[in-house]
């Protein structure tokens, strides 16, 4: 039982809480009374706790994370993120006065919590714990907000908006306020270390959360020790790698695995809004309910995950010469046979009921339409009955990690069309219908061909009953970045051989070499441990839309997803033609500007460099 998807969906809270909203920064003006009202016993002060934990379902805060970490396709993510992307974002940005509004709701929503439990008239042993959780909570808010701002202003009890009006507290003394709330929870004796799967406590945060957070505020610090220490607490308390698969770690069934330390969670009621939507964002047509796909993973990124022997992936090295050919050309090889024995052969075997004669006539006009478009020299380089093979070699071989997130080329997935379950497979130009041979994956990209998540999207017709509310649970903490964590605070201690260990850690779950196990993945030293474990974290966490505040972190995201080895960047499709531009609009994309509307408002805010 999951206790806050239960609490998530009363009538009871949604009304209670509905007097309480924040009027920090723009809302409506907050009623005294009626928040006095709410903590008059346990259960309102269970509701009021539940309401600052409600706050994580705001978009920018962990639903709708992991938009700022895909590529998207232009006009399917929301202005505010694609702005960032292209180099067009100002200090009037949607992007950034709705993560600073979203994210001071939940602290004024903490900030009424604490304070009102503080004078509550229920047991001293259950409101200590009560206010432990909400400062856990509060300092996971003020971590998002320096993450991206470095410095905010800094507010510990509940403001009208006519008294917002303090000036910018420096990064380091938020990182500080964070500390000491969650030291503060860590040292609560109340507080359990963790709860146990199936306990109807779970969801709640725990001081392995706490330890877990202040790790992460350590390593912004650069304590590299204090982040040590704290990451390996969390281990100490039964945090561990799930050991059933990577693919299978996102499944609803194992999302209260010893892994999962913090996450967001979701439930699949058509009467709610608790789902999440990554099934609907991420998934294709031939996904339950008919997705749109309109958050995709970038060609570029894919092109990073290593062979499975830990060696750096190059084209050339499959298909001589594609580095080198036109970025249009190398379409040749994603073509789908057209031989006509292969095709009646394949067709038969999925059960194809029609005229194959036609759908063979059909499948070779689509590819010879294709093909006109391409130089001579490129036409020459088809395979008519080995095209398909030939390019499946190429991800086959490679960090198992990949096939596991991205649906590649030729590669089958596990879908519903028309709510009737099917295997689809991804072929390149698409021919038939979703409920006939030959099954081809249909996406709502049909003229590109594009790179699809795998990870978080539904199988056939049972894993949900609503598109845009998937039941899967959003990890926002998971154990996999805490040993990541550690071994990055390891290493840049001087000892990178414990890195190694931890870093191997993941790469023995992922099946991929080991570090140090042969040539390819013998490390060279901290500077390039630190290289490897940042890419690590980059393909443990693929998709899961907690990489970007690291990248902001590192200072890597321009070269990671601006400066790509052809020297373009953008969204692209498989095979390297642009079909949207991203353009770095400088380095002062690493501190975002403090939003106009508050500046406006509050007059003793500072503006960052560069805004």
């Amino acid at each position: 039982m999951k206790l806050f998807k239960k609490l998530f969906i009363l009538s009871a809270a949604v009304t209670a809480l509905s007097g309480c909203r924040s009027d920090l920064l723009d809302t409506v003006p907050y009623d005294k009374a009626a928040s006095n009202s709410m903590w008059t016993n346990e259960n309102f002060c269970e509701l009021g706790v539940t309401g600052v934990y409600h706050e994580l379902r705001e978009d920018y805060i962990a639903k709708k994370a992991y938009e700022l970490e895909a590529y998207c396709v232009s006009g399917s993510c929301r202005d505010n993120d694609y702005s960032i992307l292209a180099g067009t974002a100002s200090t009037g940005s949607g992007l950034f006065s709705d993560y600073w509004k979203q994210h001071y709701e939940g602290i004024q929503r903490a900030n009424d919590a604490i304070s009102h439990l503080a004078e509550a008239p229920v047991p001293d042993a259950f409101k200590n714990k009560l206010i432990a959780e909400v400062k856990i909570l509060r300092a996971f808010f003020y971590y998002k907000l320096n993450a991206v701002f470095r410095g905010v202003p800094y507010y510990d009890v509940p403001v009208l908006i006519t008294e917002a009006n303090k000036p910018r507290s420096s990064e380091i003394e938020i990182w500080e306020a964070c500390v000491k709330d969650l030291t503060d929870a860590i040292n609560e004796p109340t507080l359990p270390d963790r709860i146990a799967a199936g306990n109807a406590q779970w969801g709640r945060v725990t001081k392995s959360v706490a330890y877990a957070l202040r790790g992460k505020v350590y390593l912004w610090m650069q304590d590299w020790a204090k982040a040590e220490a704290d990451f390996r607490q969390v281990g100490n308390m039964g945090h561990k790698l799930f050991d059933g698969g990577y693919k299978q770690l996102f499944k609803e069934a194992n999302e209260q695995s010893d892994e999962a330390i913090f996450s967001l969670q979701c439930i699949d009621n058509n009467e709610t809004a608790d789902g999440n939507s990554m099934s609907f964002r991420y998934g294709g047509r031939t996904t339950f309910g008919s997705c749109w796909n309109t958050i995709l993973a970038s060609t570029d990124f894919v092109d990073t995950y290593e062979n499975i022997d830990g060696s750096k992936f190059n084209w050339d090295d499959y298909l001589p010469g594609y580095s080198s050919m036109e970025p249009k050309d190398r379409e040749v090889f994603f073509l789908r046979n057209t031989d006509a024995d292969v095709l009646k052969a394949e067709l038969l075997s999925l059960g194809y009921e029609g005229d194959i004669d036609a759908a063979i006539k059909g499948i070779r006009e689509k590819v010879e339409n294709r093909l006109s478009k391409l130089s001579t020299a490129a036409q020459a380089l088809y395979l008519p009955a080995g095209n398909e093979a030939r390019i499946k070699a190429v991800y086959e071989n490679r960090d198992p990690r990949l096939t596991q997130t991205i649906i590649t080329p030729y590669a089958t997935y596990n879908g519903s069309g028309n709510s009737v379950d099917h295997t689809f497979t991804s072929r390149w130009p698409y021919y038939g219908a979703d409920t006939d041979a030959p099954f081809d994956l249909r996406t709502d990209t049909q003229s590109h061909l594009y790179y699809l998540f795998r990870k978080f999207v539904a199988e056939g017709s049972s894993e949900m009953t609503n598109r845009e509310k998937s039941p899967i649970d959003l990890p926002i903490i998971r154990y996999a970045t805490v040993v990541l964590g550690l071994a990055e605070a390891l290493n840049e201690q001087g000892k990178t051989a414990e890195a190694i260990e931890q870093v191997n850690l993941v790469r023995e779950r992922a099946g991929v070499a080991l570090l140090n196990s042969n040539a390819a993945t013998q490390v060279n030293g901290q500077d390039d441990m630190r290289t490897r474990i940042q890419n690590e974290y980059r393909w443990e966490t693929a998709g899961e839309g907690v990489s970007f505040y690291e990248e902001m972190r590192w200072k890597t995201w321009k070269e990671s997803k601006f400066n790509n080895a052809d020297g373009t960047a953008g969204m692209k499709d498989i095979w390297g033609v642009i079909t949207y531009n991203w353009t770095w609009g400088g380095d002062q994309y690493y501190v975002w500007p403090i939003p106009k509307h508050e500046t406006d408002m509050n007059t003793s805010l500072t503006q960052n460099p560069g805004w």
